[in-house]
Parts: structure tokens; C-alpha cells; sequence
């Protein structure tokens, strides 16, 4: 999951849409508007690239003060097995 999460648009040759940009948003300023497009684009893109292998259990992106985070849960569908995963950034000194 972390390879959608931190793969940008055109770093992988034969699927150029592949990822999710995050890295690319990382540095703009937060706020609300940030995480909502976060939130929309992710989803958007795991059920696009993804949506055969994991369904989403729950995809939570929040803009708090100077904080950002985005907390993932999914089930693998073969197994069955739930994971989470989770990203925070941090502006604050």
C-alpha cells in the first residue's frame, strides 16, 4: 500500500497515472481544502488501481494546526487479512 501512497504520477513507466500524489502535495500549505483533495484523490486512486486486491475499510485524512495525517485501513480480499497503515506530517519546529 505504501508503494500507491508514495508513488508520484509518471514515476512508473508503464502505468504513468499509477499513485497518488501525496508527495507531490506534501509541502503545500495545510488546511482543510488539502485534506479534503487528499482524501478524494486516494480514495479515487486505490479503488482505481487497487480495487480488485483491497477493499477499503475505513480512510480517514485530517488538517489539524500543523499536522496532517492520513490513516488507512483495508482488507485484502485473497486473505481476508485487515492492515492499517498511517502518515503524518508535521510542520510544527
Amino acid at each position: 500500500m505504501n508503494s500507491f501512497l508514495f508513488t508520484n504520477s509518471g514515476e512508473r513507466v508503464n502505468r504513468p497515472e499509477f499513485g497518488s500524489g501525496i508527495l507531490q502535495l506534501i509541502f503545500a500549505p495545510n488546511s482543510p481544502e488539502l485534506a479534503a483533495t487528499l482524501q478524494f484523490t486516494i480514495q479515487a486512486g486505490l479503488q482505481q488501481w487497487l480495487g480488485d486486491v483491497i477493499e477499503i475499510q475505513e480512510l480517514l485524512v485530517s488538517s489539524q494546526d500543523a499536522s496532517l495525517s492520513v490513516e488507512l485501513t483495508y482488507k485484502i480480499r485473497r486473505t481476508g487479512e485487515i492492515t492499517a497503515t498511517s502518515f503524518v506530517r508535521s510542520t510544527a519546529a
